[in-house]
């Protein structure tokens, strides 16, 4: 990958990291929790939502060990489920914000690419490799951030859905979810093949609403090998 590139998905990684927060707490903003709006967290700004553990340590760490796989995230945005209007129901509403956030900047990014094609611009193949893994990025967080293990925001989803008593079990799970995580990353690879599986599943799905499965297939396909 090549400086243009590299610096390309770099501006598009922080953009949908920080989206997802962002859109978290937009979604809290308006269901009555101004908890995010109150910290400065209302804002596409990297910098207020930079975890000095789970932003930097965590994913160099994992760089240098020559892990499987790179595993972070920003600082999570305060949500106070009493502010919340209707706290279960909204707080699945804020869970999934992140998510949507990630699934739209992928349609964005595929919404670009098809107009090009539509308007006769041949975009460069330093362009359309950037597009493709800021694709990849996009579905990658959206689809990771679905599983439904504390604290991740799939979690929040299916807490609405619970007895008061599986709910009250199920939160006990959330001081323990990032290490059962990590360890199934590290531990049980097999994990992947299901969540990849997902990820190209939605990538392709939108690429079809879009006409552009083909082009961005093979963009992805390069991008990705290298």
């Amino acid at each position: 990958m090549d400086t243009v590139t590299l610096a390309g998905v770099i501006v598009i990684a922080i953009f949908s990291i920080t989206s997802h927060e962002a859109a978290h707490g937009y979604a809290a903003n308006l269901l009555g929790d101004a908890t995010a709006k109150e910290q400065g967290r209302l804002t596409l700004n990297p910098i207020p939502h930079i975890d000095p553990v789970f932003t930097i340590l965590l994913p160099l760490l994992l760089i240098v060990t020559g892990a499987p796989f790179i595993f972070g995230g920003a600082k999570p945005v305060p949500i106070n489920l009493a502010r919340l209007h209707k706290p279960r129901r909204d707080a699945a509403l804020v869970g999934a914000a992140g998510p949507a956030a990630n699934i739209a900047i992928a349609a964005g990014l595929m919404a670009l690419i098809a107009i090009a094609d539509d308007v006769g611009l041949s975009a460069s193949a330093e362009l359309l490799q950037i597009a493709a893994i800021g694709i990849f990025i996009n579905a990658l967080l959206a689809v990771f951030n679905l599983i439904p293990i504390p604290p991740l925001d799939g979690s929040r989803v299916v807490q609405y859905f619970l007895t008061p008593g599986a709910l009250a079990v199920y939160q006990r799970l959330e001081r323990f979810g990032l290490l059962i995580i990590v360890a199934a990353l590290f531990f049980a690879p097999q994990i992947q093949r299901p969540l990849l599986a997902a990820v190209y599943g939605l990538i392709s799905t939108l690429a079809t609403l879009f006409g552009i499965q083909g082009q961005l297939g093979l963009a992805l396909q390069q991008a990705l090998t290298g």
